[in-house]
């Protein structure tokens, strides 16, 4: 199987239009947590963003200061195309490796990057995800709640999730989401937690 971090393999799938986790919309329990978000300034960081329809519902409902990242220069196009024909100021879109991306953000979303990974890289998300938030800061998102055959996409529990998150942020919520799509019904868990300021870890 093709690695799937390389920018390679994700180029041709979307130049292949093969985009299956692509739900053609915001997600909607992405959209509840950030109605409850009142630092629309915040700088916010969503990786791996794919089609960005999470960005688009930002910028309608106000916030200001958002970075999408995607390994994808195909995608990177489109989105800049998309996104930034009148060189919108509130949203930076970087084609880079979110593993070597360099930032300071107070909210980093995820919504199907974190399945899209090699499951061995999941300890280095993490930590990358600890290193990136600002003191305080907070990462939400949809993780699955399933198995897969192959991947990507890859799958997990909560059971799986909780160890690994727990060891550089503290557990917020990591429960089952109740307003998922209906494809996706009882196959997705909530993930809100904060970055420990006095983690030991390494």
């Amino acid at each position: 199987m093709a690695n799937p971090i390389n920018e390679t393999y994700w180029n041709q799938r979307w130049l292949d239009a093969q985009t299956g986790w692509d739900i053609g919309q915001a997600s909607p329990p992405i959209c509840a947590f950030a109605d409850q978000w009142t630092e629309k300034d915040a700088p916010l960081l969503i990786p791996g963003c794919g089609n960005a329809h999470e960005a688009a519902y930002l910028l309608k409902t106000g916030f200001t200061n958002i970075t999408l990242v995607d390994i994808s220069a195909h995608l990177v196009e489109q989105l800049r195309e998309t996104f930034q024909p009148h060189k919108d100021t509130r949203i930076r879109i970087l084609h880079e490796d979110f593993f070597t991306h360099q930032g300071a953000y107070k909210l980093i979303l995820e919504q199907t990057f974190f399945c899209a990974i090699d499951p061995a890289l999941r300890p280095d998300y993490v930590r990358q995800m600890h290193h990136l938030l600002l003191a305080g800061g907070t990462l939400a998102g949809v993780l699955f709640n399933r198995s897969f055959e192959g991947g990507p996409p890859f799958g997990g529990n909560m059971a799986e999730y909780k160890p690994l998150f727990e060891k550089w942020f503290d557990l917020k919520t990591l429960a089952p989401c109740y307003n998922s799509i209906p494809a996706r019904q009882n196959n997705e868990v909530f993930l809100i937690c904060r970055k420990k300021t006095n983690s030991q870890t390494a």
